[in-house]
């Protein structure tokens, strides 16, 4: 099933992208090799994760008998240990489930909260200036109340058939066994150069201060710990229990008198009033299929909604042609601009989804899109003027597996920037996801509030059941990565593995950002020439699909990042 020639020949320009060039600063989580994995086959099930320990422990739980909730929480707290900078205990998640034999699909909401403490200028230094980025990703005020095992823990109450703690028994041998660090790892860890905090310091980097090398047996003992304490007590354990006061003291613990206001807001009672909610999906007709994705909170379903409502009115174009550039940037540009202007936590502010979907009103954003790039202010929309997406950073992590019952997840989990909050409490990373605030706006700073996502976790239904589950790690370039990949499955009809590989291209209502290394030169110049702004960056995608092919499955894993995918 590899890519066809034809299809490479559209695509304009491939080029495998190997390390990041070195006069380019890297992004969080930067790109490292491009490796292309071979697709996989299942007829009872599939399991595609970012790791390849993690799809074998999801594999184990499927062969016996475990739903797709049962081996999307095992293969989790595998991620958690292995790919440590993206997702673990200290962060959240948005996952939909659909269960096959009641025709449902929920959405659950795992994702972080603000401390009941915070407020809009709490990343602020002493003169009330807004800390930059770099400086607010390691600040203990940072840091939001974890939701991930929380919702994880609900799911497995409603849709588990394992016992809960035999999913964490692979994860508990891995961390007390250990694992060999992987080139993506070991890659990311020397970007770093060091961590602050002593016990990732020592379990990361060597006497010297060298990251441990490619193939080095990493072991985590803390962390399998704390694993074996969640197996016996459950969820709770990490907001009423032993963890909590672990997490709380990571966050709130001694400072200088001269940095005692930096000291971090998540306590006790934020962990124990901390609430997993249960969301509807959202869910629009396209070519003849049913697309879901996650509500707000996250931006990410309707933003890869309204691209799709206006993309499905312009003209066909070859994928990878100027055309089909400058017209799927223009669609994402005017749908980023209504995420910017509209979307927050709703439960602090309505937030006007159906408007934003309304047939009508996307019929007006597409007529919109002419031969040249559009200037920045025509993107306004219901909500008035957005600006370019900010905050979110590309360390996330997805997952989405099929079951032998039909039933499927799609989880995208994050703890935000590379390695969180940089903060570790019983051997995991907390999260830096208060910096997905805004400083105006709808994803404005309160107290218990959910800061806006763009993660977008997505499943595909035809008329005969569940067609796709797909979702991909990226920051605020996930919409763009979804949206990409559902045009090229759907429209463009490419098998699993031209999805996932597809040249990455986009607009977030700013400059036309196109993937490093992979634009022709001729079609680069093309774009100038209608008026865009090109930003050449890296793109570290990680899609995880799953398409349905007769009467089973097949899987395919970005080649970005270390992915894998199985099936039985």
């Amino acid at each position: 099933m590899g890519p066809s020639a034809r299809r490479l020949a559209a695509l304009a320009g491939l080029v495998l992208a190997g390390l990041c060039p070195p006069d380019l600063p890297p992004p969080p989580e930067a790109a490292t090799a491009y490796l292309p994995q071979p697709p996989a086959q299942g007829r009872r099930f599939m399991a595609v994760t970012a790791n390849p320990h993690a799809t074998a422990v999801a594999l184990e739980m499927l062969r016996a008998g475990g739903s797709a909730v049962d081996a999307a929480i095992a293969a989790q707290m595998v991620l958690g240990l292995v790919e440590p900078q993206s997702s673990g205990l200290g962060g959240g998640g948005l996952m939909l489930f659909f269960d096959a034999r009641r025709k449902r699909l929920d959405a659950w909401d795992g994702r972080e909260t603000a401390p009941l403490t915070a407020s809009a200028r709490q990343l602020s230094d002493s003169a009330g200036k807004r800390l930059d980025f770099a400086r607010a990703v390691r600040d203990p005020r940072a840091v939001g109340t974890p939701g991930l095992l929380a919702m994880l823990g609900l799911a497995h109450s409603e849709a588990g058939r394992l016992p809960w703690a035999r999913l964490f028994e692979p994860a508990i041998r891995l961390a007390e066994e250990g694992f060999a660090v992987s080139p993506r790892l070991h890659g990311l860890l020397a970007l770093e150069g060091r961590f602050a905090d002593p016990a990732a310091q020592a379990l990361f980097f060597d006497a010297d201060g060298r990251p441990w090398p490619v193939g080095y047996t990493l072991r985590n003992p803390a962390l399998a710990r704390s694993l074996r304490l969640v197996a016996a007590e459950g969820p709770r354990v990490l907001h009423r229990g032993e963890l909590a006061g672990l997490v709380r003291d990571a966050v709130r613990g001694d400072l200088p008198a001269d940095e005692a206001d930096r000291r971090g807001l998540l306590g006790y009672p934020d962990l124990a009033r901390y609430q997993p909610l249960r969301r509807e999906a959202l869910c629009r007709p396209y070519r003849g299929y049913r697309v879901c994705g996650f509500p707000p909170p996250s931006s990410g379903g309707s933003t890869v909604l309204a691209t799709l409502g206006i993309w499905r009115q312009l003209p066909a174009a070859p994928v990878g042609s100027v055309e089909f550039i400058h017209r799927f940037a223009e669609a994402g540009r005017l749908a980023y601009a209504d995420r910017a202007a509209c979307v927050g936590d709703p439960m602090a502010a309505p937030v006007p989804v159906g408007a934003m979907l309304d047939e009508h009103y996307l019929t007006r954003r597409a007529a919109a899109i002419g031969a040249r790039a559009g200037p920045l202010r025509r993107a306004a929309g219901l909500c008035g003027e957005g600006g370019e997406a900010e905050g979110e950073r590309p360390s996330t992590s997805h997952l989405s597996i099929v079951d032998a019952f039909g039933n499927a997840v799609a989880l995208t989990s994050s703890i935000e920037d590379a390695f969180g909050n940089r903060r570790m409490a019983g051997g995991f990373f907390l999260n830096n996801q208060l910096t997905d605030f805004s400083e105006t706006g709808p994803n404005l700073t309160a107290p218990g509030k959910r800061p806006r996502s763009s993660m977008a976790p997505t499943l595909v239904f035809d008329r005969q059941g569940l067609y796709a589950v797909l979702g991909s790690p990226g920051g605020s370039q996930i919409p763009n990565f979804v949206s990409q990949a559902l045009i090229g499955l759907l429209d463009e009809r490419m098998d699993a593995v031209e999805v996932v590989a597809q040249a990455r291209v986009g607009s977030r209502n700013g400059p036309l950002e196109v993937e490093q290394g992979r634009l022709a030169p001729a079609v680069r110049e093309a774009l100038e020439a209608r008026g865009h702004g090109l930003r050449e960056v890296e793109m570290t995608s990680g899609i995880a699909l799953i398409v349905r092919q007769g009467r089973g499955w097949v899987g395919a894993a970005d080649p970005r990042r270390e992915g894998t995918a199985g099936g039985d």
